[in-house]
């Protein structure tokens, strides 16, 4: 189903290019391609993009694509006809494509930007060659969100256990709330919740190996994930596979539940303006005291230059600005959803969640990416997405569902590797 929705949606993708001339051209024209075509965050990079045409003279022609499209199609994309810069993430993603050769090292950029940037999100832009491809932009966490008001009428707490936040779920349950609004119809959704549980249970080491090596797929250590994860469905939004975060978010917002597993970064687009403060989330609730709430997934957005830009003077150019904190103040003004990567920006002027968001990702020990960017690309969405979205469906068909798993990470990362 994804391969047939993939062929029909790739001339969007790859249908708008530059025409600035050479690969070293001065034109003041620079393309990008987009995964932002939902209106937010579309009108925060409009905003963002009209600041950067009266910083460095340049106007950057964009290509809208929708999330889903631009992720499933990203590799025939940079090998046909890519923009000039395009939106992607860091560590693994940005390594993958730069081992392939489908990305420019962006090494000028970091000569210009660096001294604004953590030794952390420097290592996060580099391939495994040791030169920077990536320009980090803004970050954000996942955590388990709620509506600050609705818990004050409730009279709830958060929970920092698993059993606390059981309770919790059916306590949510009996005042007539949906506990957890969860949808997955995207596929992508649920993966979240498989790298909580999975580093709460077995570590943040365990995690990363499994993420990035495919060994230990039918193990008893994976296993206690799914079967973590079964105490969980019974507390789900009714027909949660038949809808995309938006409604489920929007449930939230509506008070008609009480919990959403997510990223700021989606979430923040919902709770808006004056509902903006009344976001509130918590850590993922400690499963093994061993782990206790050591690990927080935070994903990290950004930029990179494809492998043969027509414009590769103003490409650089482009994310010499982009790498300020500057414009990434500008681009949070718009939206309110993400923390900006370089030093120097006015947090003063951060919503609430953003302030708690800096706070819960300062305190983590250990920061992953999201399984879809900790993972091979052809291992994420058209192995794990389906096989999620297999349990799922079935929650106690679990041997098989692993053992399928196991075998085709077997196959995958040996022929990858």
């Amino acid at each position: 189903m994804l391969a047939t929705a993939g062929v029909a949606a790739l001339p969007s993708l790859a249908g708008c290019s530059s025409s600035s001339s050479g690969g070293g051209g001065s034109s003041s024209t620079v393309s990008f391609g987009s995964n932002a075509a939902v209106p937010e965050p579309k009108g925060a990079y409009q905003s963002l993009f009209a600041a950067a045409k009266k910083a460095t003279g340049l106007t950057v022609e964009v290509n809208w694509v929708d999330h889903n499209t631009f992720q499933q199609n990203i590799t025939t994309y940079l090998q046909g006809n890519p923009q000039d810069v395009f939106n992607w993430f860091a560590g693994e993603r940005c390594q993958y494509f730069a081992a392939q050769g489908l990305a420019s090292n962006v090494d000028d950029v970091w000569s210009v930007i660096g001294g604004s940037y953590s030794d952390a999100m420097k290592a996060q832009s580099k391939g495994a060659d040791g030169h920077y491809y990536f320009v980090p932009f803004d970050y954000y966490p996942w955590a388990v969100f709620y509506s600050k008001s609705l818990w004050s009428a409730k009279g709830y707490s958060a929970p920092s256990t698993w059993d606390e936040f059981i309770t919790l779920a059916q306590k949510m349950k009996t005042d007539g709330l949906i506990p957890l609004a969860f949808t997955d119809k995207d596929g992508w959704p649920a993966m979240g919740t498989f790298d909580y549980l999975n580093m709460r249970l077995n570590g943040y080491q365990f995690h990363i190996d499994l993420m990035r090596t495919g060994q230990g797929w039918n193990s008893s250590q994976v296993a206690a994930v799914f079967d973590q994860w079964r105490q969980l469905i019974p507390y789900y939004s009714p027909g949660f596979l038949g809808l995309t975060w938006q409604e489920g978010a929007a449930q939230l917002l509506n008070k008609q539940a009480g919990m959403m597993v997510l990223g700021l970064d989606q979430i923040g687009t919902i709770f808006t303006g004056a509902k903006a403060d009344d976001l509130g989330f918590f850590p993922f609730p400690e499963i093994n005291p061993t782990y206790g709430q050591d690990s927080v997934e935070a994903p990290i957005d950004g930029f990179m230059v494809c492998k043969s830009p027509k414009n590769r003077t103003g490409a650089v150019k482009l994310l010499e600005y982009l790498g300020t904190a500057g414009a990434q103040q500008t681009w949070l003004g718009s939206n309110p959803a993400d923390i900006a990567t370089a030093s120097g920006v006015d947090t003063t002027k951060y919503t609430a969640p953003q302030t708690a968001a800096i706070s819960l990702i300062n305190s983590a020990k250990n920061l992953s990416q999201f399984m879809d960017r900790d993972t091979l690309p052809s291992f994420a969405d058209p192995v794990m997405l389906p096989a999620i979205q297999q349990f799922l469906s079935s929650p106690n068909n679990v041997s098989s569902l692993l053992s399928g798993i196991d075998a085709q990470a077997k196959t995958i990362f040996s022929t990858t590797g």
